[in-house]
């Protein structure tokens, strides 16, 4: 694993990883404590749920997406945001074509 990202990062420079059925993500900026990665949804799209060890916040940036967090529901729209601790059970649905600001601490290793 790099260590970390180079200082800039051009969106049309950075190559894109499958991020299930419908999504894909960009890795933007990261060191060991931090990791930024946009995720864009195709309307319907699904973000399985899952855990992970990592605090996330989570922006986002355009499209609708139903989220669970734990045993909460909600409706996001563009401009709206979500925090979810370490270990806790979570996941989304994506309503309308958008993407995911997502914000990782400590840096999501499996994602590189």
């Amino acid at each position: 694993m790099e260590s970390k990202s180079s200082k800039f990062q051009v969106a049309g420079e950075l190559a894109w990883q499958a991020a299930g059925e419908g999504a894909r993500r960009q890795i933007m900026g990261y060191d060991p404590q931090l990791m930024l990665v946009k995720v864009e949804f195709e309307k319907g799209a699904v973000g399985a749920l899952h855990t992970h060890p990592h605090s996330q916040s989570s922006y986002v940036a355009e499209g609708v997406f139903e989220l669970i967090i734990g045993d909460e529901k909600k409706t996001l729209h563009k401009g709206d945001g979500y925090y979810v601790s370490p270990d806790v059970l979570h996941g989304c649905t994506c309503l309308e074509a958008g993407i995911l600001i997502d914000a990782f601490s400590p840096v999501r290793e499996d994602f590189l």
